[in-house]
């Protein structure tokens, strides 16, 4: 069994169909559509590959170890419950683009589609193969995305807009709750391999976390499966094209939900509070929604409601949990999939053909229509289950379930309200058949009275997933009975299940005696209900008022929005005073509350005498600090006293043995400072006095208390003993990172990927920074309101001996970066000495000749050497899983090559560069931004000395 096919079935459509339908779309449309069909259809045909084994009990796994401290690995499993899921997915999905090239006007962009939709293709196969919660929650989160960029496809219509918010909101707030269960799950097991945790039943039960992990996996299987309170955001999605909606809301998003219960299963069955409260919220879901459908008066809202009430039926066997409760729930998952992504795409081309899908509109399409009114009745009776359509087996096999596993008043209260539930369901199902293509003669409010039958290229899918209905309905042993018995071993994970046996007959019973009573009520129901067009005049919004789920909805967000600008309002009152405030106080509190309870004293750790150049850099600190609380209203003094901190700074790094900081810190503080120079030159050079006396005996009681705390703090953990993990680092920099400086091995190696992380936060800020200064005009020329800033050339004498700084400063960069890995340097520093000598350049020779010279005009340059500088840094650490080793792993080799000797190379290096470019492209991005004419007072003339 080939394993490495799981991750091709999910970066096919991922990768090569996004890349693939976007190219080819410069071609035609039907070349776009043929792409996007091959790529589905590759999917699907790598899955039946795999059918035979599968079905047969083999399960397919492969993994790839990401974060293994945190449990994280890239696992994928393919079982038949997997299968089953991956086979809907691309099934259907090749389906529904065959059909979107004939729905979709060729105003609309085909590609934009089908690039969503294999996103989203791609998010489902990675939640219905990945074998890690982690995993599994960030394609969850994929789905919720895509769907909400499909739904809003038609972006210039309000519906759209809204219904797709509303779609993100609950299915967001689902995924975070559902992050949460995922946790807990992982504290109790020590694992977040499903595989492995879905073994572990006993011990997680056993455990208090349980139940809430539980409860929170449930709302974000809920809120994606649609399941009650939180079903009103199905029917508000229906704003999307057609082919979303019969993809998204029959095989595919509304499954997830269904699919995580079903992939838990294991570890659910025997807790009482699973089955009362699944089996109950499907129960009530089934029947609610399915009553809700009759009255709805859009095609697609109508089959919206069925989709929730047929969603109910599903959890509440998976609520039931018994090994054929399992299996009707897979049966009927599969059967769903089929009659209603059909019944979509007919309401589609009922839309597409009529010009409405309003049902107070439509009526005798049969005589336009009679091919689609066939499908239409075939696929819709086995919506209502009715015999020899799949529908109706699964139908029968929900209700066996409920007599078989309810005992007492619970089992008769559960068959009423299963009975009703089909007689709502054959009641709307009737309604879709009757009132589109009969009730009279054509309506005299349908847009297009000449309507025809579409291409059979729309008709062929719908045409083929009602045959099915047909043919599993009739032939169920021989064509489905294998799969579901294979898909509820692997669900259950029971070995001793014999299987269910599916026939048309299997005798006169109380399950069939429960189904004829829904057909023929259903019928009786609607007739009543249709009785002189009455149905079409019923609208229950007056009934339901307040109660209506998209209303409450509504009501809590705009609650939320009202509060938050009040208390926005309250709190942004544009005075940096008072943000720093609040800050302070609330981090005082937050430290404060856990150390409130304790009685701390001093440590017992032997106190050292304080060297005299201790005491001269306290005093320099102190006075430092006094000058700056002297003179911060004076801008330009406040930047150069916070050098003389930072340089008192760097002095304490030098005496405390620690020259890699104190070469960080002096560089760092150079260029700090002149940026802060360049961007305070473009405001007043004096800042208001705005405290009152109150004010500032506030301020100094708030400052005087926290630094105390702190220095409280301070002094408790250093008279303490203490456990240091630096022996780890310094036994470790040579065998594993290849280099004796330490400190640069763990910023490259041991915690490359918190360098790269800050590096990215480097460059998203010179961005940044480009961005906001964009159009941006500092106006006035006048000492007091702001310097002109300009860099004028230099006199003479500075412009030689800055000719000769910036090839010794690349010089010095070159030596600092290549002896980082063993002494004290490396890129970041190296970076930041080009940096400062780039910087006397421009100051040299004026910004415009400077930029010039490195053809670097508006920092395009500059931007380029970021994302290159990311790329290499980004590249290194993916290269180590190419040989199975975590990301940025470094590798280290001796080489001894012709005149040059033993040489020591290792890919941390690599990583090194990266840093390099990415620190002179951010730093010089920023200069170049802030002395941009177009971007400063520099606009204006330069005023005369």
């Amino acid at each position: 069994m080939d394993t490495s096919v799981l991750p091709i079935i999910i970066l096919l459509p991922l990768v090569l169909g996004t890349i693939l339908v976007s190219w080819l779309n410069k071609f035609s449309r039907g070349v776009t559509a043929f792409g996007a069909i091959g790529v589905s259809l590759t999917s699907f045909i790598l899955l039946l590959t795999q059918a035979k084994e599968v079905f047969n009990g083999a399960t397919l796994s492969e993994s790839w170890s990401w974060l293994p401290q945190l449990g994280i690995d890239l696992s994928f499993r393919l079982d038949a419950l997997g299968l089953i899921f991956a086979l809907l997915i691309t099934g259907i999905g090749t389906l529904i683009y065959i059909y979107a090239y004939y729905y979709l006007s060729p105003k609309n962009s085909l590609s934009k589609l089908y690039v969503l939709l294999m996103l989203f293709m791609a998010a489902m196969l990675g939640i219905a193969l990945s074998n890690n919660l982690i995993i599994l929650l960030v394609f969850w989160e994929l789905t919720s995305i895509s769907s909400f960029l499909l739904v809003g496809y038609w972006s210039n219509y309000e519906a759209a807009q809204r219904g797709s918010r509303m779609a993100l909101t609950i299915t967001g707030m689902g995924g975070l709750s559902m992050l949460g269960g995922f946790i807990l799950l992982g504290q109790i097991t020590g694992t977040f391999q499903i595989d492995q945790i879905t073994g572990m039943a006993d011990q997680i039960q056993s455990s208090p976390l349980f139940v809430p992990a539980l409860l929170m996996i449930l709302l974000g299987a809920f809120t994606k499966s649609a399941q009650f309170p939180f079903h009103f955001w199905l029917p508000n999605a229906m704003a999307a094209p057609t082919p979303v909606s019969a993809y998204l809301h029959s095989a595919t998003m509304v499954k997830a939900g269904i699919f995580l219960l079903a992939r838990l299963l294991p570890i659910f069955v025997g807790s009482v509070l699973y089955h009362n409260l699944v089996t109950f919220i499907g129960l009530f879901t089934l029947c609610m929604a399915a009553f809700f459908a009759i009255f709805k008066e859009d095609l697609k809202g109508l089959l919206a409601y069925s989709t929730i009430s047929h969603l109910g039926l599903i959890v509440c066997l998976l609520g039931i949990g018994s090994p054929l409760a399992v299996a009707a729930a897979i049966f009927h998952i599969i059967n769903h999939a089929t009659f209603k992504a059909a019944l979509f795409m007919i309401a589609g081309i009922i839309d597409h053909e009529s010009g409405t899908r309003d049902l107070r509109k439509l009526s005798g399409l049969w005589q336009l229509l009679p091919f689609t009114a066939t499908l239409t009745m075939i696929t819709a009776a086995s919506m209502a289950g009715v015999p020899l359509t799949n529908g109706f087996l699964s139908k029968e096999m929900f209700f066996t379930e409920l007599l078989a596993d309810l005992t007492g008043p619970i089992m008769v209260l559960s068959a009423i309200i299963a009975t009703l539930a089909g007689i709502f369901a054959v009641a709307y199902s009737i309604r879709l058949v009757h009132g589109v293509f009969f009730d009279g003669p054509i309506g005299k409010d349908v847009p297009n009275k000449d309507a025809h039958e579409p291409a059979f290229g729309m008709r062929a899918p719908a045409t083929l997933l009602a045959i099915l209905c047909i043919l599993v309905g009739i032939l169920p042993a021989l064509l489905i009975q294998p799969i579901i018995n294979a898909g509820t071993k692997a669900t259950t994970q029971n070995s001793n299940f014999e299987g269910v046996h599916l026939a048309i007959w299997h005798g006169f019973n109380a399950p069939l005696v429960m189904s004829i009573i829904a057909l023929i009520g259903g019928a009786i129901f609607y007739f009543a209900l249709a009785k002189g067009g009455r149905i079409r005049r019923i609208d229950l919004d007056p009934y339901l008022g307040k109660f209506q789920g998209k209303i409450i909805f509504e009501s809590i967000l705009k609650f939320l929005l009202t509060n938050s600008r009040k208390f926005k309002r309250a709190t942004e009152n544009g005075k940096l005073q008072s943000y720093l405030m609040w800050i302070v106080i609330f981090t005082i509190a937050v430290v404060a509350a856990p150390l409130a309870s304790d009685t701390l004293t001093t440590g017992t750790r032997e106190l050292t005498y304080a060297p005299a150049i201790a005491i001269v850099l306290w005093l320099l600190l102190f006075s430092s600090c006094w000058m700056m609380l002297w003179f911060h209203h004076e801008r330009i003094k406040a930047v150069l006293i916070s050098g003389a901190v930072g340089l008192v700074v760097t002095m304490v790094f030098i005496c405390f043995s620690a020259p890699d900081l104190a070469l960080t810190q002096i560089t760092v503080d150079v260029v700090t400072t002149v940026l802060l120079l360049m961007s305070l030159s473009l405001l007043p050079q004096l800042t208001p006095y705005e405290s009152s006396v109150s004010r500032r005996w506030r301020d100094a009681i708030i400052a005087i208390g926290s630094g105390l705390g702190i220095s409280w703090i301070t002094w408790l953990i250093l008279t303490r003993d203490h456990n240091s993990i630096s022996w780890f680092f310094m036994q470790q920099s040579i065998p594993l990172g290849g280099g004796s400086n330490v400190v640069n091995v763990i910023l490259v190696d041991f915690r490359g990927f918190d360098t790269f992380g800050e590096i990215t936060v480097l460059g998203i800020a010179a961005i940044g920074a480009l961005c906001m200064m964009d159009g941006m005009r500092a106006h006035g020329t006048i000492m007091t309101q702001g310097l002109a800033y300009r860099f004028n050339p230099s006199p003479l004498m500075f412009r030689i001996t800055a000719s000769w700084i910036l090839p010794l400063a690349l010089v010095v960069s070159l030596y600092i970066f290549l002896r980082g890995h063993n002494l004290p340097g490396g890129g970041f520093i190296a970076g930041l000495i080009t940096s400062s000598a780039l910087i006397i350049q421009y100051i040299a020779i004026g910004q415009d000749q400077a930029e010039r010279m490195l053809k670097a005009k508006s920092g395009r340059l500059y931007e380029i050497w970021i994302g290159t500088g990311l790329v290499i840094a980004g590249a290194t650490g993916l290269a180590s899983w190419f040989w199975g080793r975590p990301f940025l792993t470094s590798a280290h080799v001796h080489i001894s090559p012709p005149l040059l000797g033993e040489m020591h190379l290792a890919s941390a290096a690599l990583f090194d560069v990266g840093v390099y470019i990415t620190v002179v492209g951010a730093t010089m991005l920023m200069i170049s931004v802030l002395g941009d004419s177009r971007h400063s007072s520099m606009a204006g003339p330069v005023p005369k000395e």
